[in-house]
């Protein structure tokens, strides 16, 4: 184990056509089975159609801003105190809050079926860019439960 020990790690590349790291790192959370090519259609079939949604803004900004929105910002954890199981609201880093907003929207993305996949995912990015859809239902009901258990925020670690 020489000095370059985290050097040694794969770094992430950012993807091919937006040179964007956040789209690499969906892209991958969105490949199944190791098929990256397979998800890169996908996401790139669902920014073109975003950009016919959406002619005023690239896709890609759509895209970072729709992930930007689903964000939490506060989430709740179990805590066990004396018997009795708290949901303690606690805030979330940000490394966190981007891999919660990714997992958030392609759960909902693979919660809707009868349609391609690439489709319900322009749907799904260009309602979380307006504020709406089922991410951010999610994000929403999170926050809300953390704001329901704030007398517990004192037992937060």
């Amino acid at each position: 184990m020489g000095k370059n020990f985290t050097a040694s790690r794969t770094q992430l590349r950012p993807d091919a056509r937006f040179e964007s790291i956040l789209a690499s790192k969906f892209i991958n959370c969105l490949m199944h089975d190791g098929k990256k090519s397979v998800a890169q259609r996908v996401f790139y079939d669902a920014l073109e159609q975003i950009e016919k949604r959406v002619p005023e803004v690239s896709p890609i900004e759509v895209f970072k801003q729709a992930v930007e929105n689903v964000k939490p910002s506060i989430e709740v954890r179990s805590k066990r105190v004396g018997g009795a199981t708290y949901q303690v609201p606690t805030p979330v880093n940000a490394k966190r809050q981007q891999t919660l907003a990714i997992r958030w929207l392609l759960a909902a993305v693979r919660g809707k079926s009868g349609r391609p996949v690439a489709l319900s995912l322009a749907d799904e990015l260009t309602n979380a860019y307006k504020r709406e859809g089922t991410a951010m239902t999610t994000r929403e009901n999170v926050h809300r439960m953390a704001e329901a258990n704030k007398a517990f925020a004192h037992f937060a670690w």
